[in-house]
């Protein structure tokens, strides 16, 4: 079976509390079964507690070890790529939709940690799209104009007014426009309150089957137990080929580095997310306890075996990082990682039924944004267990690039 994570991911190793989950020893009945033990799956469980609906959450590994121990958890409303290259997929209006649905799913993290503490490091941030070259200047400048013209909070930055100590011909300033979390205490938080809230989870349970009912399914899972329920919602991210053959998006394997602790973060004003404008683009951001996070070099997924490349992905990560903040001079490599990542063309998810089996739903956060499209999912789905439908869910269509 295809791996999806390798090498140490920083936030499964730093955390020394390692939670573990009881796995299924009988058969249960439930409102809803959520598979899938990542962020998405325990997003999915929160909001359904959240909203008086039982629900039952399977994952067949680790919680929170699988592609959420990958994520850097640089959270931004805007998507993968800027609006003026996303106009054949997408139209404006609902690309400014998307934009204000990111802003909205932050301020759901927002609520979170004020109604229940911040034990994730969640950290409000500015966040900043740059570039160093100077044939890219047009490209921000038109970004800019596009947020600024539909309201956004945003800075234009100069070459001459760089407060960074890095080289920058332009940039794109964002007002609090994301966050930064540690996925594997977030994943883990949310947890605590759905089960408190009455919610159930086990880990090591794989879903083997799934047996469609006209009121609801049944998942026969690895130790030959089974789970009815009306609804099954797939948070398996980039594996569903127990649920589906449809290919949802491309896959990538998408890499990183972090370091150990520095002493002095020098000429990264204010711990603003950074993500440049190249195509792979990079990213970065800092951690609670000083360490400094890259990512990106993207390549095809199935290069995830090639050791040699993720060799030289990671060493031009290395590099990138160490000329970009010449003045911190501790930088030193502690963590190297990939795993998958999948993007669709509009940068979208995927939220909403299953063409074919109607209670079978899926929250699917590809792209960069996968934390808070799951948000924007789980809040949608759990409004349509009571029938209610979203209007915002047609972005989100399972099916909109069916022929």
């Amino acid at each position: 079976m295809q791996e999806y994570v390798k090498g140490k991911p920083i936030f499964t190793s730093i955390n020394s509390i390692n939670k573990q989950y009881q796995y299924l020893t009988e058969d249960l009945e439930t409102d809803v079964v959520i598979v899938g033990g990542g962020v998405t799956g325990s997003i999915c469980s929160y909001y359904m507690s959240k909203n008086n609906i039982k629900s039952v959450q399977i994952e067949k590994g680790r919680i929170a070890h699988g592609s959420t121990s990958v994520t850097t958890s640089l959270l931004q409303y805007e998507l993968d790529e800027n609006a003026s290259d996303l106009t054949e997929s997408i139209n404006p209006k609902d690309i400014v939709r998307a934009y204000e649905l990111g802003l909205y799913a932050l301020k759901e993290i927002e609520k979170f940690v004020d109604e229940h503490g911040n034990k994730c490091d969640y950290i409000k941030r500015d966040t900043l799209l740059y570039t160093a070259k100077k044939l890219e200047k047009n490209s921000i400048e038109e970004e800019y104009k596009f947020r600024k013209e539909n309201g956004f909070d945003v800075e234009y930055i100069e070459e001459s007014s760089n407060p960074y100590g890095f080289n920058l011909k332009a940039g794109l300033l964002s007002k609090e426009g994301g966050a930064e979390i540690d996925p594997y205490k977030y994943t883990n938080h949310l947890l605590e309150v759905s089960m408190k809230n009455g919610a159930l989870v086990y880990e090591n349970t794989e879903a083997e089957k799934i047996e469609y009912l006209n009121d609801g399914v049944i998942v026969h899972t690895s130790y030959g137990y089974k789970i009815k329920a009306k609804k099954l919602i797939v948070a398996t991210g980039y594996n569903t080929r127990l649920f589906t053959n449809k290919n949802f998006g491309t896959k990538y394997n998408t890499f990183n580095i972090a370091t150990k602790p520095v002493k002095e973060i020098r000429g990264w004003k204010e711990g603003v997310l950074i993500r440049d404008n190249s195509d792979p683009y990079n990213y970065l951001r800092t951690t609670k306890d000083n360490r400094l996070i890259i990512g990106g070099e993207d390549v095809e997924f199935k290069e995830i075996e090639n050791k040699d490349m993720a060799s030289e992905k990671y060493s031009i990560l290395e590099q990138r990082l160490k000329s970009m903040f010449k003045d911190i001079n501790d930088i030193e490599i502690e963590y190297k990682y990939c795993g998958c990542f999948e993007t669709t063309k509009d940068n979208l998810g995927y939220i909403g039924p299953d063409k074919k089996h109607n209670n079978l739903w899926y929250c699917l956060g590809y792209g960069a944004n996968g934390i808070l499209f799951a948000i924007l999912g789980a809040m949608m789905l759990s409004k349509l267990y009571y029938n209610e439908k979203d209007e915002d869910m047609r972005l989100f269509n399972v099916d909109r690039f069916d022929n």
